[in-house]
């Protein structure tokens, strides 16, 4: 299976306040720590919604300001056009991603508990996405994964979701108390 990894970042990071995925964790940034993690598992490599060093970018679809979705959406028709079987795809705020992440969600559609933006998506979706955002008031991931029924997968690894610069804080000393081991 040919997987485009997708890293959503287009955001407003409203409650951030400020540019979440170039917030350092580590002293690396956050979009970074989550295209590591994905170059290891995928052919290629897209960051939606934003520009970043070294990675193609892609717009929402059918255009911005369309949420996550939107996000998904762009990533499964560029993969579509460029021949990719499906796209492994997280969101820029959400930490660690684990290594094997496509292995675990393998087949998708599928999502990992709690954090529905980080799932497997089979390129096959991308026009049942734009269906989907066209004629639905409902733009919630939630809302598509019940429409594919897309599986709910378990994943043991201690996720944080930095929305806050609070969440950040954490997440530096969860890193932290890790590297002391």
């Amino acid at each position: 299976m040919k997987i485009l990894g997708a890293i959503i970042a287009g955001g407003e990071a409203r409650r951030f306040g400020g540019d979440k995925g170039a917030a350092l964790l580590g002293g690396r940034a956050l979009v970074d720590h989550v295209a590591q993690a994905l170059t290891a598992q995928s052919e290629a490599l897209v960051i939606v919604g934003r520009d970043w060093p070294g990675i193609v970018r892609v717009e929402d679809r059918p255009r911005a300001g369309e949420g996550p979705l939107g996000g998904l959406n762009g990533a499964l028709h560029h993969a579509h056009i460029h021949g990719f079987d499906a796209v492994l795809c997280v969101g820029c705020d959400t930490l660690p991603v684990p290594t094997d992440l496509a292995a675990r969600l393998s087949p998708g559609p599928a999502v990992v508990d709690g954090h529905w933006l980080m799932g497997l998506w089979p390129v096959s979706l991308a026009d049942d996405l734009d269906e989907w955002l066209t004629g639905q008031a409902d733009r919630s991931i939630r809302g598509f994964m019940r429409q594919v029924d897309a599986r709910i997968v378990a994943v043991d690894t201690g996720f944080v979701n930095i929305n806050t610069p609070d969440a950040l804080a954490e997440a530096e000393r969860l890193l932290g108390e890790a590297q002391s081991r």
